[in-house]
């Protein structure tokens, strides 16, 4: 846990709050972090490419849709998509409630994954990042200052709830690299 968020060992991160799981050689699993996760909220829908479409590191994989407003989100891998979680797509909120084990999202065939993992975060670095999209959060949003951890504890689940949803989309953009 960092700063109320869950930042797992074993999966690297893109600065747009997706993750990176490697499966095997060539064979990548992502999803959204968990800050992502609590700061998207309620999840009415998830659209997800297609299985055999070309991703490309940073650039828009999937579009995720709350309160009739949408945000794009990035690829934290380059390659074709091999599979897309068919139970997100029935469930959305599997992403929000369990990023990390049955809300993945997509696989991804990488031919060049270890280059496009050199890209992304883990261990110190991933740690010190998330404290830093906290710390972000809270200096550009004061109201959220009371959902976010600071005792050790877990964030709230949904910390934009009551936000105005021009705001909502404002921040996830800015946080997504959207």
């Amino acid at each position: 846990m960092v700063a109320g968020f869950q930042v797992p060992g074993n999966v690297r991160y893109h600065a747009g709050h997706t993750w990176a799981l490697s499966e095997s050689r060539e064979l990548v699993r992502v999803g959204i972090d968990d800050f992502a996760a609590k700061l998207v909220g309620k999840i009415e829908s998830i659209a997800l490419p297609q299985r055999g479409r070309w991703v490309r590191q940073g650039q828009k994989i999937w579009t995720i849709f709350r309160d009739g407003k949408s945000v794009d989100m990035v690829s934290p891998i380059e390659g074709t998509v091999t599979a897309i979680n068919e139970a997100v797509l029935q469930n959305p909120e599997l992403a929000r409630n369990d990023p990390y084990g049955d809300g993945w999202l997509l696989t991804v065939q990488a031919p060049d994954s270890k280059i496009n993992f050199r890209n992304l975060m883990g261990g110190t670095l991933a740690r010190l990042w998330t404290e830093s999209s906290a710390l972000k959060l809270r200096n550009r949003m004061p109201m959220l200052a009371g959902v976010l951890a600071q005792d050790g504890g877990v964030a709230v689940d949904d910390m934009t709830a009551n936000m105005p949803s021009q705001d909502w989309a404002t921040l996830t953009k800015e946080f997504f690299l959207s």
